[in-house]
């Protein structure tokens, strides 16, 4: 007997106390458990959602690559339309520049001549030479300007 209670029933009262425990205990792991639970449901949510945002990602990917591809071509096709362009612009300013070059040689051999020879009586049914050759510069001028009309 321990202070004056039996011992049968002390060994009761410590079995109901160890019992109350271990259903503590059950109820906070079964807490525990729960939760475990519901964030094993929340992870695979969570790892569902990356690989579809993957899933998402990799196509837009594919698409960025496709569009580069895309942008390029027409990057290298205006490249080169424009590198046409610029020789042709060369190629229109060198023969501008020669033409101007006739007609500033044509315009000083006319007052040349009209500096030194004395002034002849104008022919109507034949032109003088240098006239003849602006008249001729002129001429293909406006045909390469039609040319060129037309081209564009």
């Amino acid at each position: 007997m321990m202070f004056g209670l039996p011992i049968g029933l002390v060994v009761e009262g410590s079995v109901a106390i160890l019992l109350v425990m271990t259903i503590g205990y059950c109820v906070v792991l079964n807490e525990r458990l729960k939760r475990l639970h519901a964030d094993r449901d929340q992870l695979r949510q969570m790892v569902n959602d990356l690989v579809s945002a993957t899933n998402l990602a990799n196509q837009a990917i594919k698409e960025l690559k496709a569009t580069a591809v895309e942008a390029d071509l027409q990057l290298g096709a205006r490249l080169e339309e424009a590198e046409r362009f610029g020789i042709e612009l060369a190629n229109h300013v060198t023969a501008g520049t020669i033409l101007m070059e006739r007609i500033a040689k044509i315009t000083s051999v006319a007052r040349h001549s009209q500096t030194i020879e004395p002034v002849a009586p104008v022919v109507p049914a034949e032109p003088a030479p240098p006239v003849n050759k602006l008249h001729s510069a002129l001429e293909q001028l406006a045909t390469r300007a039609r040319t060129r009309g037309v081209a564009a």
